[in-house]
């Protein structure tokens, strides 16, 4: 009986496969989880060692104030106009501090009133002047009076704004309940503005120059303000601004309107008096016996005796 031979084995046996050990994938894995570690580390690294931001660059205050007036079109390159500049560019002079001099046509206000022009003037100066430490805005029919008043001293001083400033003090008297702070001190303060019998008057103040300042002549111009149609323009606007905006509310301060806004007639607010260190020619017209022209002319002498200037 004849049996099947058995299978040939094959001359080309395959390969010998050694069983990956377990002790290889354990450290397989644990090499991975190293990489990730030492990634994460760098990472960490990176984030913390990188640019750092400390917030705004530190003005310098050079130069220390600059003096803002925007004229309408109609005054433009008058004998007016060039009074008001004289006056200007002699008080600047003396206390190195600087002058922007604009036009209301330089700004496309879409529209709006030429007065709307203050606040983008302002926001232009200090784009202008990233170092100053004040912006004082004075209407183009005013004169600065007194060139020994220096308004980092006499307005924005601490123990002088800290005198002057009118705590718990109703934004539009007497029917406003929205005051301004009780608690407020005058090294928190960047807006200094005044009142007349209308209530806040625009046409002379003070911005400490910072973020701030920026934030709200932004907000002041804001495109919605503009389409209002308050009947004072930015000034209502100012004051819608003020009461309902806590933000702006807690860093300003009223003080009296001769501290920087005295005007010329009783009829509208606090009288001029020798000494003030601003006249403003308010509500006058541009002809007539009641001209700015002629209201200037009234303290030409004035100023330029107290200014030493023969010209």
């Amino acid at each position: 009986m004849h049996y099947a031979y058995p299978p040939r084995k094959d001359s080309h046996p395959t390969p010998f496969q050694p069983r990956r050990s377990r002790f290889l994938m354990i450290r397989r894995s644990q090499l991975r989880t190293i990489l990730l570690i030492i990634l994460g580390i760098f990472a960490l690294i990176w984030l913390f060692s990188g640019p750092k931001h400390s917030g705004p660059r530190p003005i310098t205050g050079r130069p220390p104030v600059v003096v803002v007036t925007v004229f309408d079109d109609k005054y433009d390159n008058t004998a007016y106009s060039q009074h008001i500049k004289d006056n200007r560019i002699q008080y600047a002079e003396k206390h190195g501090y600087g002058t922007f001099i604009a036009k209301a046509g330089d700004y496309d206000l879409s529209g709006a009133p030429a007065s709307w022009s203050k606040v983008v003037a302002m926001r232009h100066a200090i784009t202008k002047f990233p170092d100053c430490k004040y912006i004082w805005y004075l209407d183009q029919h005013a004169l600065i009076m007194n060139p020994n008043s220096k308004v980092e001293e006499h307005v924005m001083g601490a123990k002088q704004l800290e005198e002057m400033m009118l705590k718990d003090h109703s934004i539009v008297p007497p029917e406003s309940i929205i005051k301004t702070f009780s608690h407020l001190k005058a090294r928190d303060v960047n807006f200094v503005i005044t009142q007349d019998k209308d209530g806040l008057a625009t046409t002379s103040l003070v911005l400490r120059n910072g973020e701030w300042a920026k934030f709200f002549l932004d907000t002041w111009f804001d495109p919605m303000y503009r389409s209002y149609n308050f009947q004072k323009a930015e000034t209502h606007a100012l004051e819608h601004i003020v009461q309902w905006h806590p933000t702006i509310l807690s860093k300003l301060a009223i003080v009296p309107q001769r501290a920087i806004n005295a005007y010329s007639t009783v009829e509208h607010g606090a009288q001029y008096k020798d000494g003030d260190i601003a006249v403003v020619f308010a509500q006058c017209s541009g002809t007539g016996a009641k001209s700015c022209a002629n209201d200037a002319e009234r303290y030409s002498q004035g100023w330029r005796a107290s200014f030493g200037s023969d010209h």
